[in-house]
């Protein structure tokens, strides 16, 4: 029996294997609901974004969107699926977050099937089984209890303004291996989406969720287990987190003598553990049967080609696009950078700094650090002023040290470099200052001075930083170490 305290979430147990499928709902940039004209907003009032049809009032029909249709389309084609006639049917269960007490969704025949998506680090590659259009439900908050769930609720409250909205559900084949293969997978989808232009990708809006289906099976098996589905991961973190434990669960069930039962479990966030909500549904419990209110759709290949057209550069392009500033093998950690680059949006920015002139390295360094770590703010920072900041280092008008206090600052206000550089005194240092604060480091450190003449190479970071400590951050680096350099060779 393995004691899953004493498992961490990163490893797994050996002999055996995880088996994972991801159902991946993202909501469409569209202006209006899938079958009404109502507003596709997020953080409106409550119930004000409603209609007859999306509220399910009798005699009300529904009327397919256009714009959805064409983004699902985009979709398909951005994941190389099949683009085929499809049908939509009604999905029967009653939910008090959908007033119809059914869902539009498509059954038998998804606009997009059998696609695939390349993983971008390890290479893998994903089928994706289909990719099909449906209405989002909407929205349920439960209050008075603990972890906002309804057991031990007082009472709920209804919010319907999601309800309706057009979302796609990307299902994959149950291809990956590992929380981390799931992690990529969801993050090269996001930038997909992204990138042809159908989803804003928002998990912390709930625009993008997961629902992983999870199941363990013993190494060197081609038997599936019995899986459990995890509902409505809305992070990368959480989509981790989830799926470690929950595997690390039906090992330690199975080892112990136990079976694992096909259900539906909710991931809590506080105590990074998966619980039972129901038992698993199967599609005959849904009732499915076309819907009698909409036609088939179906597209010439003049019209797939036409929204082909519309596609914009996708991230495996993008990434290609801002490798070729680099060496004709990029090291590990250069490749893993443009993809982190890629992921978050932030290689357009990049590649027009590296074209006015800024270093490559530098450019995605201080992008794929400093800025990541404040994308919230990507929007006060233009290309032009990106790029003067990075030139500024490079040039060594400005220290590391001074470069990221001042790129801090022009993600806090929208400043240009050259302004917050000034005032705050940041000055670059001549050649000939930087050496007397060098000679000064030399004279008040001889035993480390005879130490680095005599090959302790390792010292240099001492000497470094005694000269930025000095000259209080205004000293160049690489001109401090080109300095050491020469004057051991005397």
């Amino acid at each position: 029996m393995v004691e899953l305290s004493t498992v961490k979430p990163e490893e797994f147990i050996p002999g055996w294997e995880m088996v994972i499928g991801l159902e991946v709902h993202c909501e469409l940039k569209t202006q209006t609901k899938l079958f009404c004209g109502c507003r596709n907003t997020f953080g409106a009032e409550p119930n004000t974004n409603v209609c007859p049809v999306c509220l399910g009032l009798p005699g009300s029909l529904p009327v397919i969107n256009e714009k959805a249709v064409e983004l699902a389309i985009r979709i398909g084609l951005s994941l190389n699926c099949e683009i085929i006639e499809s049908i939509f049917h009604r999905k029967n269960y009653f939910y008090p977050d959908m007033p119809k007490d059914y869902q539009i969704s498509q059954y038998e025949r998804a606009i997009n099937e059998n696609g695939f998506l390349d993983l971008p680090i390890t290479g893998k590659q994903v089928r994706i089984e289909r990719a099909h259009i449906e209405e989002d439900t909407g929205k349920s908050t439960h209050l008075g209890g603990e972890g906002g769930r309804i057991h031990g609720a007082t009472h709920s409250l209804v919010d319907y303004n999601r309800a309706g909205i057009p979302l796609v559900e990307i299902v994959s084949a149950p291809d990956l291996r590992s929380s981390d293969e799931a992690r990529e997978y969801v993050a090269e989808l996001r930038s997909i989406l992204l990138s042809c232009g159908a989803s804003d990708g928002k998990m912390e809006e709930g625009s993008l969720r997961v629902d992983a289906n999870v199941s363990v099976r013993r190494s060197g098996s081609d038997q599936f287990g019995t899986r459990c589905e995890i509902k409505n991961l809305n992070s990368l973190r959480s989509l981790t987190r989830a799926i470690a434990y929950e595997a690390r669960r039906q090992v330690e069930l199975i080892e112990s003598g136990g079976a694992v039962i096909q259900q539906t479990r909710h991931f809590n966030e506080d105590q990074g553990i998966t619980s039972a909500m129901r038992s698993k549904e199967e599609a005959y419990d849904y009732r499915y049967f076309p819907e009698p209110d909409l036609v088939p759709l179906g597209f010439t290949s003049e019209q797939i080609e036409e929204i082909r057209s519309h596609i914009g550069m996708l991230p495996a392009q993008r990434r290609q696009r801002l490798l070729g500033f680099f060496e004709a093998s990029p090291t590990e950690s250069t490749y893993d950078q443009v993809v982190t680059a890629v992921s978050l949006s932030l290689d357009d920015l990049v590649v027009a700094a590296i074209e006015s002139g800024a270093d490559p390295r530098l450019a995605l360094a201080r992008a794929t650090n400093e800025i990541a770590g404040e994308i919230e703010r990507i929007d006060s920072v233009s290309s032009t002023n990106f790029a003067a900041l990075v030139k500024l280092e490079s040039e060594g008008k400005l220290s590391a040290t001074q470069a990221k206090k001042v790129l801090s600052q022009m993600l806090e206000t929208g400043s240009s470099p050259l302004e917050i550089a000034k005032s705050l005194g940041f000055e670059a240092l001549d050649e000939s200052a930087t050496e007397e604060f060098l000679d000064q480091v030399i004279s008040n450190s001889p035993s480390e001075w005879e130490r680095f003449k005599l090959g302790e190479d390792q010292l240099s970071g001492f000497f470094v930083g005694q000269v930025m400590k000095l000259s209080r951050g205004k000293a160049d680096g690489k001109v401090v170490t080109g300095l050491l350099q020469a004057k051991r060779a005397i």
